[in-house]
């Protein structure tokens, strides 16, 4: 089955999320299809399946295998973000939490259409100079503006 790129605003099928994280796992998304809202939607399903910190333990090893086989480097500029990663993972188990949908498409569904699905979003939470920082991207860094729903 095909499918399309997930942006803000999609509506996401619990096939559309399971091909995403099943895809991630086994490292055969195709790369185009590694969007943000695809990031997302792999969180909201992750958690779903793991708990929070089953994948806290399993997303950063996927997604930099995933970088891995799609020719992308996990270096100091490019690849894996730490910081980015438990980010949002706290954030989207915050929103699962307070949404009263249990099914990760309804879920995922009401994630990309929120304004946690910008992708600035953090931003709100982190300078660009911390944000974007080497220790941020190797290390968890946690935010100098405000906390975020959820922070650890």
């Amino acid at each position: 089955m095909s499918f399309p790129p997930l942006h803000p605003g999609a509506t996401v099928s619990a096939d559309h999320a399971a091909h995403i994280l099943g895809g991630l796992k086994d490292r055969t998304l195709p790369k185009p299809e590694w969007t943000h809202g695809a990031h997302l939607t792999a969180a909201v399903a992750l958690i779903g399946d793991v708990g929070l910190d089953g994948a806290l333990g399993a997303m950063p090893d996927m997604i930099r295998r995933y970088n891995e086989a799609t020719g992308v480097n996990n270096t100091d500029t490019e690849g894996y973000h730490h910081t980015i990663t438990v980010f949002y993972l706290h954030v989207v188990n915050d929103f699962c939490r307070r949404s009263d949908h249990g099914a990760v498409d309804a879920q995922a569904t009401d994630l990309l259409a929120s304004p946690l699905a910008a992708r600035d979003y953090a931003l709100q939470f982190y300078s660009r100079e911390l944000l974007f920082s080497t220790n941020a991207r190797r290390r968890y860094a946690p935010p100098d503006i405000k906390p975020f729903p959820g922070q650890p």
